[in-house]
Protein backbone atom coordinates (compact mmCIF):
# COMPACT_ATOMS: atom_id res chain seq x y z
CA UNK A 1 0.00 0.00 0.00
CA UNK A 2 1.04 3.58 -1.25
CA UNK A 3 2.12 5.81 1.81
CA UNK A 4 -0.28 8.32 0.78
CA UNK A 5 -3.52 5.85 1.08
CA UNK A 6 -5.57 5.91 3.99
CA UNK A 7 -4.43 3.60 7.13
CA UNK A 8 -6.80 0.36 7.17
CA UNK A 9 -8.45 0.19 10.67
CA UNK A 10 -8.70 -3.07 12.94
CA UNK A 11 -11.08 -3.33 16.22
CA UNK A 12 -9.14 -5.39 19.15
CA UNK A 13 -11.85 -6.26 21.99
CA UNK A 14 -10.99 -7.31 25.05
CA UNK A 15 -11.32 -6.71 28.94
CA UNK A 16 -7.68 -6.84 29.76
CA UNK A 17 -5.12 -4.26 28.59
CA UNK A 18 -2.48 -6.41 28.53
CA UNK A 19 -4.18 -8.58 25.89
CA UNK A 20 -5.33 -5.85 23.91
CA UNK A 21 -1.41 -4.52 23.64
CA UNK A 22 0.04 -7.89 22.99
CA UNK A 23 -2.81 -8.55 20.11
CA UNK A 24 -1.61 -4.68 18.59
CA UNK A 25 1.95 -6.05 18.70
CA UNK A 26 1.44 -9.62 16.92
CA UNK A 27 -0.69 -7.70 13.83
CA UNK A 28 1.11 -4.19 13.31
CA UNK A 29 2.02 -3.38 10.16
CA UNK A 30 2.50 -0.32 8.02
CA UNK A 31 -0.36 0.89 6.69
CA UNK A 32 -2.62 -0.56 9.50
CA UNK A 33 -4.02 1.45 12.49
CA UNK A 34 -5.43 -0.80 15.63
CA UNK A 35 -8.90 0.26 17.44
CA UNK A 36 -8.90 -0.78 21.24
CA UNK A 37 -11.72 -1.49 23.44
CA UNK A 38 -11.76 -2.78 27.28
CA UNK A 39 -15.60 -3.35 26.42
CA UNK A 40 -18.68 -4.13 24.37
CA UNK A 41 -19.67 -0.60 25.13
CA UNK A 42 -16.35 1.04 23.79
CA UNK A 43 -16.78 -1.37 20.49
CA UNK A 44 -19.82 -0.09 19.71
CA UNK A 45 -18.99 3.49 20.03
CA UNK A 46 -15.52 3.23 17.66
CA UNK A 47 -17.54 1.32 15.37
CA UNK A 48 -19.86 4.23 14.67
CA UNK A 49 -17.26 6.35 13.83
CA UNK A 50 -14.82 4.10 11.93
CA UNK A 51 -15.21 1.95 9.47
CA UNK A 52 -12.82 -1.44 10.09
CA UNK A 53 -11.34 -4.04 8.00
CA UNK A 54 -11.53 -7.01 10.96
CA UNK A 55 -12.56 -7.12 14.32
CA UNK A 56 -11.16 -9.67 16.76
CA UNK A 57 -13.63 -10.00 19.54
CA UNK A 58 -12.89 -11.58 23.27
CA UNK A 59 -15.83 -14.14 23.88
CA UNK A 60 -15.62 -14.08 27.96
CA UNK A 61 -15.99 -10.30 28.98
CA UNK A 62 -18.10 -9.19 31.98
CA UNK A 63 -20.74 -7.25 30.90
CA UNK A 64 -22.01 -7.41 27.06
CA UNK A 65 -19.67 -10.40 25.52
CA UNK A 66 -18.43 -11.21 22.53
CA UNK A 67 -21.24 -13.07 21.47
CA UNK A 68 -23.62 -10.45 21.88
CA UNK A 69 -21.64 -7.57 20.61
CA UNK A 70 -21.32 -9.83 17.56
CA UNK A 71 -24.77 -9.99 17.44
CA UNK A 72 -25.05 -6.30 17.50
CA UNK A 73 -23.30 -5.41 15.41
CA UNK A 74 -24.61 -7.50 12.94
CA UNK A 75 -28.44 -5.56 13.73
CA UNK A 76 -26.28 -2.56 12.69
CA UNK A 77 -26.05 -1.59 8.95
CA UNK A 78 -22.95 0.00 9.47
CA UNK A 79 -21.33 -2.79 10.55
CA UNK A 80 -22.63 -6.09 9.67
CA UNK A 81 -20.24 -6.80 6.89
CA UNK A 82 -17.34 -6.48 9.05
CA UNK A 83 -15.48 -10.26 9.37
CA UNK A 84 -15.00 -11.58 12.99
CA UNK A 85 -12.70 -13.61 14.51
CA UNK A 86 -13.19 -14.62 18.23
CA UNK A 87 -10.49 -15.39 20.53
CA UNK A 88 -11.44 -17.62 23.32
CA UNK A 89 -10.06 -19.44 26.28
CA UNK A 90 -12.97 -21.13 26.55
CA UNK A 91 -14.05 -24.95 25.60
CA UNK A 92 -14.40 -25.28 21.51
CA UNK A 93 -18.16 -27.45 22.51
CA UNK A 94 -20.44 -27.93 19.31
CA UNK A 95 -23.13 -25.31 20.86
CA UNK A 96 -20.45 -22.17 21.79
CA UNK A 97 -19.31 -22.75 17.79
CA UNK A 98 -22.50 -22.68 16.53
CA UNK A 99 -23.92 -19.68 18.24
CA UNK A 100 -20.46 -17.62 17.27
CA UNK A 101 -21.03 -18.43 13.72
CA UNK A 102 -24.77 -17.58 14.21
CA UNK A 103 -23.25 -14.30 15.25
CA UNK A 104 -21.57 -14.03 12.26
CA UNK A 105 -18.38 -15.48 13.44
CA UNK A 106 -15.18 -16.13 10.36
CA UNK A 107 -13.27 -17.91 12.94
CA UNK A 108 -12.49 -19.30 16.06
CA UNK A 109 -8.74 -18.85 17.53
CA UNK A 110 -8.46 -20.54 20.94
CA UNK A 111 -6.15 -19.13 23.40
CA UNK A 112 -2.77 -19.92 24.10
CA UNK A 113 -3.22 -17.98 20.29
CA UNK A 114 -0.21 -19.19 17.64
CA UNK A 115 1.04 -16.08 16.57
CA UNK A 116 1.63 -16.85 13.17
CA UNK A 117 -1.65 -18.69 12.66
CA UNK A 118 -3.35 -15.44 13.58
CA UNK A 119 -1.16 -13.07 11.58
CA UNK A 120 -1.55 -15.22 8.46
CA UNK A 121 -5.82 -15.17 9.06
CA UNK A 122 -5.87 -11.51 9.82
CA UNK A 123 -3.59 -10.28 6.65
CA UNK A 124 -6.15 -12.25 4.53
CA UNK A 125 -8.71 -9.63 6.10
CA UNK A 126 -6.63 -7.06 5.79
CA UNK A 127 -5.76 -8.01 2.35
CA UNK A 128 -9.16 -8.37 0.99
CA UNK A 129 -10.08 -5.03 2.35
CA UNK A 130 -7.43 -2.88 0.44
CA UNK A 131 -8.31 -4.55 -2.39
CA UNK A 132 -12.26 -3.15 -1.92
CA UNK A 133 -11.19 -0.08 -1.21
CA UNK A 134 -9.33 -0.13 -4.69
CA UNK A 135 -12.23 -1.76 -6.45
CA UNK A 136 -14.84 1.20 -4.87
CA UNK A 137 -12.35 4.02 -5.99
CA UNK A 138 -11.19 2.48 -9.10
CA UNK A 139 -15.39 2.11 -9.61
CA UNK A 140 -15.72 6.04 -8.56
CA UNK A 141 -13.05 6.54 -11.46
CA UNK A 142 -14.45 5.15 -13.82
CA UNK A 143 -18.15 6.72 -12.98
CA UNK A 144 -16.08 10.36 -13.55
CA UNK A 145 -14.78 9.20 -16.55
CA UNK A 146 -17.64 7.84 -17.92
CA UNK A 147 -19.75 11.27 -16.90
CA UNK A 148 -16.80 12.71 -18.65
CA UNK A 149 -17.71 10.61 -21.57
CA UNK A 150 -20.96 11.51 -21.63
CA UNK A 151 -20.43 15.37 -21.60
CA UNK A 152 -17.60 15.45 -24.34
CA UNK A 153 -20.18 12.62 -26.48
CA UNK A 154 -22.88 15.51 -26.09
CA UNK A 155 -20.78 18.50 -27.11
CA UNK A 156 -19.67 17.02 -30.07
CA UNK A 157 -22.93 16.15 -31.10
CA UNK A 158 -23.02 19.77 -30.50
CA UNK A 159 -20.47 20.48 -32.33
CA UNK A 160 -21.39 18.75 -35.08
CA UNK A 161 -25.12 20.27 -35.54
CA UNK A 162 -23.21 23.89 -35.17
CA UNK A 163 -20.40 22.39 -38.22
CA UNK A 164 -23.27 21.56 -40.54
CA UNK A 165 -24.81 24.51 -40.07
CA UNK A 166 -21.92 26.33 -40.82
CA UNK A 167 -20.72 24.66 -43.80
CA UNK A 168 -24.20 24.60 -45.26
CA UNK A 169 -25.60 27.95 -45.52
CA UNK A 170 -22.16 29.11 -47.20
CA UNK A 171 -22.23 25.83 -49.67
CA UNK A 172 -25.80 26.42 -50.26
CA UNK A 173 -25.32 30.33 -51.32
CA UNK A 174 -22.12 29.40 -53.42
CA UNK A 175 -24.84 27.22 -55.36
CA UNK A 176 -26.88 30.14 -55.95
CA UNK A 177 -24.19 32.19 -56.56
CA UNK A 178 -22.83 29.43 -59.46
CA UNK A 179 -26.68 29.37 -60.71
CA UNK A 180 -26.63 33.08 -60.73
CA UNK A 181 -23.46 33.51 -62.49
CA UNK A 182 -24.52 31.46 -65.29
CA UNK A 183 -27.95 33.25 -66.07
CA UNK A 184 -25.74 36.90 -65.46
CA UNK A 185 -22.41 36.43 -66.78
CA UNK A 186 -21.02 39.53 -68.35
CA UNK A 187 -23.15 41.92 -66.48
CA UNK A 188 -22.65 44.00 -63.29
CA UNK A 189 -24.42 41.67 -61.29
CA UNK A 190 -22.25 39.21 -61.30
CA UNK A 191 -19.36 41.09 -60.13
CA UNK A 192 -21.27 41.23 -56.89
CA UNK A 193 -22.48 37.96 -56.98
CA UNK A 194 -18.72 36.91 -57.39
CA UNK A 195 -17.59 39.36 -54.30
CA UNK A 196 -20.31 37.53 -52.39
CA UNK A 197 -19.17 33.99 -53.01
CA UNK A 198 -15.33 34.82 -52.40
CA UNK A 199 -16.70 35.88 -49.16
CA UNK A 200 -18.12 32.55 -48.41
CA UNK A 201 -15.66 30.87 -50.01
CA UNK A 202 -12.83 32.28 -47.24
CA UNK A 203 -15.42 31.48 -44.38
CA UNK A 204 -15.58 28.41 -45.47
CA UNK A 205 -11.84 28.45 -45.85
CA UNK A 206 -11.29 29.69 -42.27
CA UNK A 207 -13.80 26.81 -40.23
CA UNK A 208 -11.80 23.99 -42.35
CA UNK A 209 -8.22 25.54 -41.36
CA UNK A 210 -9.17 26.30 -37.85
CA UNK A 211 -10.60 22.50 -37.56
CA UNK A 212 -7.25 21.22 -39.19
CA UNK A 213 -5.17 23.39 -36.50
CA UNK A 214 -6.93 22.06 -33.80
CA UNK A 215 -6.58 18.35 -34.90
CA UNK A 216 -2.64 19.32 -35.42
CA UNK A 217 -2.38 20.79 -32.41
CA UNK A 218 -3.90 17.56 -30.71
CA UNK A 219 -2.23 14.91 -32.63
CA UNK A 220 1.45 16.96 -31.46
CA UNK A 221 2.08 17.54 -35.52
CA UNK A 222 1.68 21.13 -35.46
CA UNK A 223 5.16 22.90 -34.89
CA UNK A 224 6.24 27.20 -34.25
CA UNK A 225 8.11 28.56 -36.96
CA UNK A 226 10.18 30.55 -34.30
CA UNK A 227 11.90 34.11 -35.87
CA UNK A 228 13.22 37.02 -34.26
CA UNK A 229 10.65 39.82 -34.86
CA UNK A 230 9.17 43.11 -33.60
CA UNK A 231 6.38 42.32 -31.70
CA UNK A 232 4.53 45.61 -32.96
CA UNK A 233 4.48 44.61 -36.25
CA UNK A 234 2.89 41.09 -35.60
CA UNK A 235 0.16 43.31 -33.92
CA UNK A 236 -0.46 45.59 -36.53
CA UNK A 237 -0.87 42.67 -39.41
CA UNK A 238 -3.31 40.81 -37.12
CA UNK A 239 -5.23 44.44 -36.89
CA UNK A 240 -4.89 44.98 -39.87
CA UNK A 241 -6.91 41.23 -40.63
CA UNK A 242 -9.42 41.71 -38.31
CA UNK A 243 -10.48 45.59 -39.09
CA UNK A 244 -12.97 44.29 -41.69
CA UNK A 245 -14.69 42.85 -38.83
CA UNK A 246 -14.39 45.54 -36.57
CA UNK A 247 -15.26 48.00 -39.36
CA UNK A 248 -18.30 46.24 -40.09
CA UNK A 249 -19.50 46.58 -36.61
CA UNK A 250 -19.23 50.46 -36.34
CA UNK A 251 -16.70 49.73 -33.16
CA UNK A 252 -14.07 52.12 -32.10
CA UNK A 253 -10.55 50.41 -32.19
CA UNK A 254 -7.90 52.43 -29.32
CA UNK A 255 -4.33 50.93 -29.33
CA UNK A 256 -1.74 51.53 -26.99
CA UNK A 257 1.58 50.36 -27.47
CA UNK A 258 5.19 51.11 -26.84
CA UNK A 259 7.00 52.76 -29.29
CA UNK A 260 10.24 51.28 -28.73
CA UNK A 261 10.54 47.75 -31.10
CA UNK A 262 9.80 44.78 -28.84
CA UNK A 263 12.15 42.34 -30.37
CA UNK A 264 11.17 38.52 -29.35
CA UNK A 265 11.55 34.98 -30.41
CA UNK A 266 8.23 34.12 -31.81
CA UNK A 267 5.76 32.82 -34.85
CA UNK A 268 4.61 36.02 -36.52
CA UNK A 269 2.14 34.49 -38.22
CA UNK A 270 0.59 31.98 -35.06
CA UNK A 271 1.03 35.58 -33.15
CA UNK A 272 -0.94 37.54 -35.40
CA UNK A 273 -3.50 34.82 -35.45
CA UNK A 274 -3.80 34.61 -31.76
CA UNK A 275 -4.48 38.30 -31.77
CA UNK A 276 -7.00 38.46 -34.60
CA UNK A 277 -8.89 36.24 -32.98
CA UNK A 278 -9.54 37.54 -30.33
CA UNK A 279 -9.88 41.11 -32.00
CA UNK A 280 -12.85 39.78 -34.55
CA UNK A 281 -14.31 37.89 -30.90
CA UNK A 282 -14.34 41.62 -29.35
CA UNK A 283 -15.95 42.60 -32.49
CA UNK A 284 -18.52 40.09 -32.88
CA UNK A 285 -19.80 40.25 -29.26
CA UNK A 286 -20.10 43.58 -28.94
CA UNK A 287 -22.98 45.73 -30.20
CA UNK A 288 -22.47 48.00 -33.60
CA UNK A 289 -20.51 51.38 -32.22
CA UNK A 290 -19.15 49.97 -29.42
CA UNK A 291 -15.26 50.13 -28.38
CA UNK A 292 -12.50 47.80 -28.73
CA UNK A 293 -8.91 48.70 -26.95
CA UNK A 294 -6.00 46.81 -27.34
CA UNK A 295 -2.89 47.22 -25.36
CA UNK A 296 0.87 45.71 -25.12
CA UNK A 297 2.71 46.19 -21.83
CA UNK A 298 6.08 45.24 -21.73
CA UNK A 299 8.20 44.10 -18.58
CA UNK A 300 11.75 42.88 -18.50
CA UNK A 301 10.73 38.93 -18.99
CA UNK A 302 7.41 39.08 -19.96
CA UNK A 303 5.00 40.89 -22.14
CA UNK A 304 1.31 41.31 -21.69
CA UNK A 305 -1.10 42.05 -24.71
CA UNK A 306 -4.46 43.04 -23.16
CA UNK A 307 -7.75 43.28 -25.68
CA UNK A 308 -10.80 44.46 -24.10
CA UNK A 309 -14.53 45.48 -25.25
CA UNK A 310 -17.26 46.95 -23.93
CA UNK A 311 -19.61 43.98 -25.43
CA UNK A 312 -22.06 42.01 -23.96
CA UNK A 313 -19.58 40.11 -21.65
CA UNK A 314 -19.89 35.93 -20.75
CA UNK A 315 -22.12 34.44 -18.33
CA UNK A 316 -20.26 34.15 -15.06
CA UNK A 317 -21.36 29.80 -15.45
CA UNK A 318 -19.31 30.08 -19.09
CA UNK A 319 -16.14 31.88 -17.92
CA UNK A 320 -14.49 28.79 -16.13
CA UNK A 321 -15.04 26.89 -19.30
CA UNK A 322 -14.74 29.43 -21.96
CA UNK A 323 -11.09 28.00 -23.19
CA UNK A 324 -12.75 24.61 -23.48
CA UNK A 325 -13.46 23.05 -27.80
CA UNK A 326 -16.55 23.87 -28.77
CA UNK A 327 -18.13 26.58 -26.19
CA UNK A 328 -20.04 29.06 -26.46
CA UNK A 329 -21.39 32.16 -25.25
CA UNK A 330 -25.20 32.27 -26.19
CA UNK A 331 -27.17 35.22 -26.90
CA UNK A 332 -29.95 36.52 -29.20
CA UNK A 333 -27.99 37.97 -31.51
CA UNK A 334 -28.26 35.59 -34.44
CA UNK A 335 -24.54 37.00 -35.33
CA UNK A 336 -22.68 36.23 -32.19
CA UNK A 337 -23.92 32.29 -32.68
CA UNK A 338 -21.95 32.06 -36.10
CA UNK A 339 -18.65 29.80 -35.72
CA UNK A 340 -18.02 26.74 -33.89
CA UNK A 341 -16.55 27.38 -30.45
CA UNK A 342 -13.28 26.52 -31.35
CA UNK A 343 -11.41 29.92 -31.56
CA UNK A 344 -10.54 30.52 -27.72
CA UNK A 345 -9.71 26.98 -27.36
CA UNK A 346 -6.87 27.19 -30.59
CA UNK A 347 -5.84 30.76 -29.33
CA UNK A 348 -4.92 29.10 -25.37
CA UNK A 349 -2.99 25.88 -27.31
CA UNK A 350 -1.23 28.52 -29.54
CA UNK A 351 0.00 30.85 -26.65
CA UNK A 352 0.67 27.74 -24.49
CA UNK A 353 3.27 26.59 -27.46
CA UNK A 354 4.80 29.54 -26.91
CA UNK A 355 5.24 29.18 -22.99
CA UNK A 356 2.94 31.84 -22.52
CA UNK A 357 -0.62 31.85 -21.34
CA UNK A 358 -4.05 33.61 -21.49
CA UNK A 359 -6.70 34.54 -18.94
CA UNK A 360 -9.72 36.34 -18.84
CA UNK A 361 -9.55 38.88 -16.36
CA UNK A 362 -12.92 40.25 -15.99
CA UNK A 363 -16.17 39.94 -18.02
CA UNK A 364 -19.32 41.02 -17.50
CA UNK A 365 -22.54 42.52 -19.12
CA UNK A 366 -22.05 46.18 -18.20
CA UNK A 367 -18.24 46.69 -18.80
CA UNK A 368 -17.91 43.71 -20.97
CA UNK A 369 -14.70 41.52 -21.39
CA UNK A 370 -11.04 41.69 -20.94
CA UNK A 371 -8.36 39.26 -22.35
CA UNK A 372 -4.92 39.27 -21.24
CA UNK A 373 -1.78 37.45 -22.92
CA UNK A 374 1.48 36.66 -21.01
CA UNK A 375 4.42 35.68 -22.96
CA UNK A 376 7.82 35.32 -21.84
CA UNK A 377 10.20 37.66 -23.70
CA UNK A 378 13.27 35.18 -23.42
Amino acid sequence: MTSQAPPVHFLLVDDLEENLLALEALLQRDGLHCLKACSGEEALELLLVHDVALALLDVQMPGMDGFELAEFMRGNERARHIPIIFLTAGSADLQRRFRGYEAGAVDFIHKPIEADILRSKANVFFDLYQQRRQIVAQRDELAMLAQALQGADRRKNEFLAILGHELRNPIMALGAGLHLLERREGTDAARSIRSQMDRHVRHVSRLVEDLLDIARIDQGKISLNKERVVLQDALTFAIEASQPSIDAGGHALTVTMPDTPIWMEVDYTRVAQIVSNLLNNAAKYTPSGGAIRLTLLAGDDWIEIEIADNGIGIPADMQARIFDLFAQVQSGNKATQEGLGIGLALVKQLVQLHNGDIVLKSSDAISGSLFAIRLPRL
